[in-house]
């Protein structure tokens, strides 16, 4: 019995979280994510040919990986070329959120066990009333390796983006929370920029100062924060909240 309810709990979560996906996302969150879209746009100079977009946190928790999917879809719902790449090799999970198969992924290139096109995986959104399916391209967490951070932080992990940079407009690097493990830090040198997820009523000051601190003194581009969870009748007093803490630390 304890292992139908298991199951049965399993299978509730994946249908929890295919509600919010792409286009099963509401009118509200999916307008959100056009909005953040816009601004990351204008976060980047026009002249470089592929951004890479980090994506991190401060804990476990936040929905760093739901928005990294909903990041991907809507920005290749715009004509982008999009790869989104699970960065996050110790605990991977986009498998199972988007009915790929697990493996060979990110660590099995980086080992030199599989090639990129092994590891690359085409997902596509059937869209009401479009004329075609929203499709951006997947590469997995893969195997669990041993030492994900050595990986992360090694030449032929630099060398693997700057390939696929000359076949996409966008990479969306889906990365670890900051306070966790150093692989958000390490990553950040081959990022254009790192945007920062903030969950409601899970983030605090305290948490968000420190990973702030970490990602300056490694000199990462920090593009914004990502509001997740919000509860409209709070929005406005959460805003403020955050405006000022962003004002506080990065006046002129």
């Amino acid at each position: 019995m304890a292992k139908k309810k298991v199951g049965n709990a399993a299978s509730n979560l994946a249908i929890e979280q295919q509600s919010m996906i792409g286009p099963q996302l509401n009118f509200a969150s999916s307008e959100a994510y056009k909005l953040l879209r816009t601004n990351l746009m204008f976060s980047f100079p026009a002249e470089e040919k592929c951004h890479v977009i980090g994506v991190t946190s401060t804990f476990q928790g936040e929905g760093k990986s739901l928005t990294s999917i909903n990041l991907s879809y809507t920005l290749a719902e715009a004509k982008n070329r999009v790869l989104l790449i699970e960065g996050d090799m110790r605990i991977p999970n986009f498998a199972n959120r988007l009915n790929l198969r697990k493996n060979p992924g990110l660590s099995d290139l980086l080992v030199g066990l599989n090639s990129i096109s092994d590891a690359v995986q085409r997902i596509a959104f059937n869209v009401p009333n479009a004329s075609e399916p929203v499709k951006f391209d997947v590469i997995t967490g893969g195997s669990i390796p041993p030492n994900p951070s050595e990986l992360m932080q090694s030449d032929r992990m630099e060398h693997l983006i700057n390939t696929l940079k000359e076949f996409y407009d966008i990479i969306v690097l889906d990365l670890p929370p900051v306070t966790v493990v150093t692989d958000a830090l390490l990553a950040s040198r081959y990022v254009s920029g790192t945007a920062v997820v903030v969950r409601n009523e899970r983030a605090s000051k305290r948490g968000l100062s420190d990973t702030m601190r970490q990602l300056r003194q490694v000199n990462a581009k920090i593009i914004g924060f990502i509001y997740t969870n919000a509860d409209v009748t709070k929005s406005k007093s959460y805003s403020r909240y955050y405006s000022k803490y962003y004002k506080k630390e990065y006046k002129a």
